[in-house]
């Protein structure tokens, strides 16, 4: 496909495709990424063999949310340096690839070990395709009110996926009760979890058959056949021109994904079981789970007890036939648990969705700076009060401050991905955006869900799920009030600088007759 000429617009066939692929690409972006907190506590709670709200599973919660953007982040900043030395839009395909079949191979998971690295690769696409994509379109669109609306829009969509694959779960959990044989033509086990993640094939097809018909950066491109462009170097994003750009926008990255990790995404994952709407369920179902959960312990007790053969097979199948028993008696708390969980999921992606479609409107109106600081205000009291007052309180009321912490944190992302190309030059606008979204966000941000789990939740008392809100208050409050103050030292983009007024020479002397 051809090029248009420095500073031409795209034809308008050309300009809609490349709307729709970048609409699609971070649509399935955060459907990916969100299946695991939608996913995660049932799919744990399979492999480990455990009760949804156990420790285990908390543990595994947040280790797994972790590991996997930690992966995601190292081989996301190989990807950004991929992106400015193989091409924008090649790299977005293999990404995609990445991305689109990883999560069908997790669907398959018979051990811990199995979800976690499908988990990890997911991850990884995703983070590449985010840089590669959001480069791309920076570069496509060269006029600026053009380019602000055509990626404030279409990152707006990425908050759709979150709502989508919270619909998809549970309009398969709702299946699954009503037929609980499933679909016996899909060649994985029946669980909710695996056949949610089965969809994750969908966004693979779907962008690949329009690739084709898109076009490469003309910027990147012009210059890589120009052999002008320069080769990207990570040592320079630290040279004294751009060591501040650099370090300020890697801390501020990692607020935002410390918000998500540390509270947000543990809410639906590990919170939902406290809540006091769940406790009548919980007190209804508590003597059939205590009668099932003794005659499981007397089994075992036989089982370690037996010394024949013929003794050890009773006792085994006397195990089988009570953890069934266990599993039928808890089956209406976790049906209870689930339910909550899709729907408090489902108040905190719209709540992102609004603060995503917010930022596109006030992109246009609204200096850089400025425009951080209108979703990081509120949310300096927001998160605190949402999970150390309100989350033991109304359901209802809980579930609208999380539709508004949604909409604060979510919108600093479309921020922070519009704001990068705008201050790294052509040849490190890959690498430069990968090292703030991929070190500072997945690397640095996410260590916030381990941080909560495993060490500050723990210093708390009560139940694992208040524990873990409590931890998410004080996650909160702190990353959101650094990040205001990291607004502050925001550089300017070039392009949003005032001209100095020009410099008039001064007038010649006339000689004197």
């Amino acid at each position: 496909m051809s090029f248009p000429a420095p500073g031409a617009t795209l034809p308008p066939v050309t300009r809609w495709l490349v709307l729709t692929v970048a609409a699609i690409g971070f649509l399935f972006d955060t459907y990916e990424l969100l299946m695991f907190p939608v996913i995660g506590a049932q799919a744990l709670s399979e492999l480990l063999k455990v009760a949804p709200d156990s420790d285990p599973v908390r543990l595994w919660s947040g280790r797994m949310l972790w590991i996997a953007a930690l992966s995601g982040g190292v081989f996301g900043l190989l990807g950004g340096f991929l992106v400015d030395r193989l091409g924008r839009k090649t790299v977005m395909v293999g990404s995609i690839l990445v991305y689109s079949l990883s999560p069908v191979a997790a669907a398959y998971s018979t051990e811990l070990w199995h979800l976690v690295l499908f988990r990890c690769t997911t991850f990884i696409g995703v983070c590449v395709e985010l840089v590669a994509a959001v480069t791309w379109l920076a570069e496509l669109f060269a006029d600026k009110k053009q380019r602000e609306v055509a990626i404030g829009w279409t990152l707006a969509c990425a908050s759709l996926g979150g709502i989508l694959v919270t619909e998809v779960f549970n309009e398969i959990g709702a299946e699954l009760r009503a037929h609980p044989d499933g679909a016996s033509w899909l060649p994985v086990p029946v669980a909710a979890w695996r056949y949610t993640l089965l969809t994750g094939l969908v966004p693979g097809a779907m962008i690949l058959v329009l690739m084709p018909f898109v076009p490469e950066s003309r910027v990147w491109k012009e210059r890589k056949l120009a052999g002008t462009l320069k080769r990207p170097n990570f040592a320079e994003l630290f040279s004294p021109a751009l060591r501040k750009t650099t370090i300020v926008t890697t801390l501020l990255s990692a607020c935002g994904y410390a918000a998500a990790f540390g509270a947000l995404q543990l809410t639906p994952l590990q919170m939902v079981p406290g809540l006091p709407s769940i406790a009548p369920v919980r007190e209804e179902h508590a003597p059939n789970v205590k009668a099932a959960t003794g005659k499981l312990k007397a089994a075992e007790k036989r089982l370690e007890a037996a010394a024949s053969d013929d003794a050890k097979a009773k006792a085994e199948t006397s195990v089988k036939a009570a953890t069934t028993e266990l599993a039928a008696a808890r089956k209406p708390i976790n049906d209870a648990i689930n339910a909550k969980r899709g729907n408090i999921q489902r108040w905190q992606e719209l709540g992102g969705l609004v603060g995503r479609v917010l930022f596109a409107i006030l992109l246009v109106y609204v200096a850089s700076r400025v425009l951080i600081r209108i979703f990081l205000l509120p949310g300096v009291v927001l998160l605190p009060v949402t999970y150390l007052v309100l989350y033991g309180g109304d359901y209802s009321i809980f579930a609208t401050a999380i539709f508004f912490c949604g909409l604060v944190t979510v919108a600093q992302f479309s921020y922070v991905s519009e704001y990068l190309p705008k201050v790294f030059p052509v040849h490190l606008r890959g690498t430069g955006s990968a090292f703030a979204t991929n070190v500072g966000g997945r690397m640095l941000g996410t260590m916030a869900a381990t941080l909560n789990t495993e060490l500050l939740s723990p210093l708390f008392s009560g139940e694992n799920p208040q524990r873990v809100a409590t931890a998410a208050a004080i996650i909160g409050g702190a990353v959101y009030a650094v990040a205001l103050v990291l607004s502050f030292l925001l550089p300017v983009p070039r392009e949003d600088e005032v001209p100095a007024p020009p410099v008039v020479p001064p007038a010649p002397e006339v000689p004197q007759g």
